[in-house]
């Protein structure tokens, strides 16, 4: 009961985030990207929610327990695909000076570009969404013996209201909070795995595999390296692309774009460490499965390692400040998914094609309806993946990034660097892109691998599933996609009149820094620091709290640390204000 209760009281927070901020929302491009007027700690918490999902607590944690630190490595490319946005992308996708992301291929591409592109991009984005939709319901299954389907739909429509009623600003904000809730929990129970266990040294000798960086199933490990390579590749063009770039146009400035950047590598380089070890705890002291009693969930039993931990090790009451964490997580990138293809659709396609003169308010209300729409399309989709019983949640992952959004994302990423290219290179690679995953999603066979290898032993599952979900696609892309994009600058005969304009535009602009009046915006600044420090603060008293509810001693106090954790950002933030009032007085 008193889980379920954690889990209303943190409802309610998300859904007073979402009323308080409403009134920042006065135009579409509040709606979309906060008018780009967010400070650098807003932007780094919503690059680094929409990478991290409850498919980190769920399928992530899955791999880890079957196979040690190799699920860690994704994480890791991810910090070094942020330490490149901060490097050269976060700066340039700001100095596009865009409402949505598309609106950049638009320059860069033309119109026909910019329809094929918002018609490729919305499906990988509900796809992605629906994934993180059915890590969610894999928790709240295995922890409320609720059906898979109930959770998706109840979810899906909570996270809808949120996203409908603050807009961009709703969305980022509570990023922020839940990036604060969800990285205070998980350094406690990392912590308490580590205590328990006796040190790290005993956690890693008993709950490691006995090949502890590759893990089990490999029986040929150049596979397993060309998998890390390939990994890291991928995530290098996840992170680094037009179409990704809505984490950081919303910035309110070049700088701030940067600094969010390198927060979020930060903190993606931290969760790496810290994510997995109660995975790797439940491996040691629970390796049996069957005895979880968690049947529902058939051959996805390993995605509820996590939760195992947490039921079985923590004081009363985590359950339910897990739940709302994992709850957090999931909401912080369905969220920003659905206002992002809200605002493709509207800014896009909406505004281009079908009614090309609307005021700002009704605008507003159609984007509102676009992402009700979204959403609704996200939960069908998430029911339907909650039916493949038998195909992970990591899986399942890696097949949509790597085969469904990967040609996408190319000419996104490179189109910053080749400039002469004909418009055609943009729809033409992502032709050549899905032929190449499809190819390789339906057509190869483990059959044709070990043949062409010349493999003396038979490919295990996991060889073949690694190979089909990532090594090949991205070896096959970077060997035939990259290339027909490359080969298109042969093609190059300039561009006049108004593409001539849009190009010299773009370019100018992504190599022009925005400086923002701070002088003139440091009310606004404030105000974000003020509202979210205040509800942080009261978040972390609220935890603080749980410390009544019966436990052990060490129980209450695991409850005092993540509220004083929480409350110490919320209190950084509130001080903050204060110190930039005494700044100006001065000035």
């Amino acid at each position: 009961m008193i889980d379920i209760f954690v889990i209303a009281i943190y409802f309610s927070f998300l859904v007073t985030i979402g009323w308080i901020f409403r009134k920042f929302t006065s135009s579409t491009s509040d709606y979309f990207r906060g008018g780009g007027k967010m400070l650098w700690w807003m932007v780094g918490s919503t690059a680094f929610m929409t990478q991290f999902s409850a498919w980190t607590f769920t399928g992530g944690a899955g791999k880890a327990f079957i196979d040690g630190w190799s699920v860690a490595i994704i994480f890791f490319a991810n910090s070094v695909g942020y330490f490149c946005n901060y490097l050269f992308f976060a700066a340039k996708a700001r100095q596009m000076r865009v409402v949505t992301p598309i609106e950049g291929i638009r320059y860069r591409y033309g119109k026909l570009n910019e329809q094929v592109f918002t018609w490729s991009i919305m499906p990988s984005s509900v796809l992605e969404a629906a994934v993180w939709l059915n890590g969610l319901a894999i928790f709240v299954s295995a922890v409320f013996d609720i059906q898979l389907s109930h959770t998706i739909i109840v979810t899906g429509i909570i996270v809808v209201m949120m996203s409908v009623t603050g807009g961009a600003w709703a969305v980022i904000a509570s990023d922020f909070m839940q990036m604060v809730v969800i990285m205070a929990v998980s350094i406690v129970c990392t912590l308490v795995a580590i205590t328990k266990s006796g040190g790290i040294g005993p956690l890693f000798d008993r709950g490691l595999p006995e090949m502890p960086i590759a893990g089990q199933g490999i029986n040929h490990g150049f596979l397993f390296i060309a998998w890390c390579i390939a990994i890291f590749v991928k995530q290098f063009f996840s992170t680094n692309n037009m179409i990704d770039s809505y984490r950081y146009i919303s910035a309110k400035d070049s700088v701030n774009a940067r600094r969010g950047a390198i927060l979020a590598g930060i903190l993606m380089f931290c969760g790496a460490f810290i994510w997995f070890i109660p995975s790797w705890f439940v491996a040691a002291n629970y390796p049996d499965t069957t005895s979880w009693g968690i049947p529902n969930l058939g051959g996805k039993i390993t995605d509820a390692a996590y939760l195992i931990f947490v039921r079985n090790e923590m004081p009363a009451g985590m359950v339910g400040l897990m739940m709302a964490a994992v709850f957090a997580a999931t909401m912080s990138s369905m969220d920003s998914a659905l206002n992002r293809n809200a605002g493709i659709f509207i800014k896009n396609f909406y505004i281009r094609v079908v009614k090309k003169e609307k005021s700002e308010r009704e605008l507003l209300i159609t984007s509102k309806i676009a992402t009700s729409i979204f959403g609704m399309l996200i939960i069908g989709v998430g029911i339907f993946m909650s039916n493949l019983r038998e195909t992970s949640l990591f899986e399942l992952m890696m097949l949509v990034v790597t085969l469904v959004k990967l040609p996408i994302l190319i000419p996104s990423l490179l189109g910053f660097f080749v400039k002469k290219t004909p418009d055609w290179a943009g729809w033409g690679t992502i032709v050549v892109g899905a032929i190449v995953s499809y190819i390789v999603a339906f057509i190869i066979t483990p059959e044709m691998i070990e043949r062409g290898l010349n493999l003396t032993e038979p490919l295990t599952r996991r060889e073949f599933s690694d190979l089909r979900s990532v090594t090949l696609g991205i070896s096959f892309h970077m060997l035939i996609t990259v290339p027909f994009y490359l080969i298109s600058t042969f093609f190059y005969k300039g561009h006049e009149g108004e593409r001539k304009i849009e190009l010299e535009t773009f370019f100018n602009n992504v190599s022009t820094e925005v400086v923002a009046e701070y002088v003139d915006e440091n009310e606004l600044d404030n105000k974000q620091r003020f509202i979210l420090g205040k509800l942080i603060q009261v978040v972390g008293v609220a935890i603080a709290c749980l410390c009544i509810v019966p436990n052990l001693f060490w129980g209450r106090l695991v409850f005092i640390i993540v509220g004083f954790i929480v409350i110490l950002v919320g209190t950084a933030l509130k001080l903050a204000v204060s110190k930039s009032n005494k700044k100006r007085i001065v000035t």
